[in-house]
C-alpha cells in the first residue's frame, strides 16, 4: 500500500475525539431538543429559514475552532488525508450533498444520534453508508489503484 493511503492507529485521540462528539450530540438534545446532523445544522443556519439559527452558527464555528486551537495547544499541524484532486472532491462533495438529501440526513444525525435511539431508519442508513464508503475505498485502492 503507498504511503500516502496508509493511515496511524490513534486510540486515544479517537476515543477522545469519539468522546466529543458524543458528549456534542447529548449537548444539542439536551439544550435545543434537535439532532446533531451536521446537514441541518448547516441549513438552519441562513436566518431565514430558521429563528435558531445563533446556536446552529456556534456549533458550526466550533467544527471550524477545534483544530485551530489544537494547533495552538501542541504546536503540530492537524493532518488531513483527503485527496487533491478538484475533480474528485467536487464529485464526492455532490454526492454528499446529494446523499444527505435522500437519505434525510447525514453520517453524524443517523449514525450519532439515530443509532443512539435506536432508529430503523438510520440503521438502514448507516448500513448503506458503510457499504458505499466499503465499495469506495475498495475500488479506488484496488480498481483505480
Amino acid at each position: 500500500m503507498p504511503p500516502s493511503t496508509m493511515t496511524e492507529f490513534t486510540p486515544w485521540t479517537s476515543l477522545f475525539g469519539g468522546g466529543l462528539i458524543g458528549l456534542s450530540a447529548v449537548m444539542v438534545m439536551a439544550f435545543f431538543g434537535r439532532v446533531a446532523g451536521i446537514s441541518g445544522i448547516t441549513v438552519g443556519v441562513l436566518p431565514s429559514i430558521r429563528s435558531d439559527w445563533s446556536w446552529r452558527l456556534a456549533f458550526l464555528v466550533g467544527l471550524v475552532a477545534a483544530p485551530l486551537l489544537l494547533v495552538l495547544a501542541t504546536g503540530e499541524p492537524v493532518v488531513q488525508t483527503v485527496s487533491d484532486n478538484l475533480i474528485v472532491m467536487i464529485l464526492a462533495g455532490l454526492l454528499v450533498g446529494f446523499g444527505t438529501i435522500w437519505g434525510s440526513g447525514c453520517t453524524s444525525g443517523h449514525g450519532v444520534c439515530g443509532l443512539a435511539r435506536l432508529s430503523t431508519r438510520s440503521f438502514v442508513a448507516v448500513g448503506t453508508f458503510m457499504a458505499t464508503a466499503f465499495l469506495t475505498v475498495f475500488f479506488l485502492r484496488h480498481i483505480l489503484g
